[in-house]
């Protein structure tokens, strides 16, 4: 699966976190979903994970994990991690954040720069890279992948 949309505004990109949700839903995996959000800062990658974990079902506030690095939700659909990894030094901190207990117990795991830990590309289900389109708003690329780990 290959989708590449442009969208102009937050809402169009929360939608199509929305979208891409709701895809994931219906594939209802038995294992962790893993997702690789990349794109520039201020892209929309925290804008599409909002879009993407109310669609799962979460009913409050969807914060960045900037700070926190995590932020989970207990959803409708099985508990979503959505990790922002940005602020990572060195892969191996993945050990010390808990990531091998996120994929044992997560639905799906939202990762925003992957580009911190390249081992994570082993086990994606999906690259989601959001740009700066030339004519203004955001371009989206999605696609999937078979994890090699």
């Amino acid at each position: 699966m290959i989708v590449r949309r442009i969208l102009d505004t937050d809402a169009d990109t929360q939608a199509a976190g929305a979208d891409f949700a709701a895809r994931l839903i219906e594939q209802a995996a038995t294992a962790a979903r893993v997702v690789l959000l990349s794109g520039d800062l201020g892209a929309g990658k925290t804008t599409f994970s909002r879009g993407a974990v109310r669609r799962f079902g979460h009913t409050g506030a969807v914060k960045s994990p900037t700070y926190t690095l995590i932020e989970r939700y207990q959803t409708i659909h099985g508990e979503v991690a959505h990790l922002d990894l940005y602020r990572l030094t060195d892969p191996e901190e993945l050990e010390f954040i808990g990531f091998r207990d996120l994929l044992e117990s997560c639905a799906t795991l939202l990762v925003e720069w992957p580009e911190r830990a390249p081992s994570l590309q082993s086990i994606a289900h999906f690259n989601v890279k959001l740009s700066y389109h030339q004519d203004g708003g955001r371009e989206l690329l999605i696609s999937q992948r078979l994890p090699t780990g």
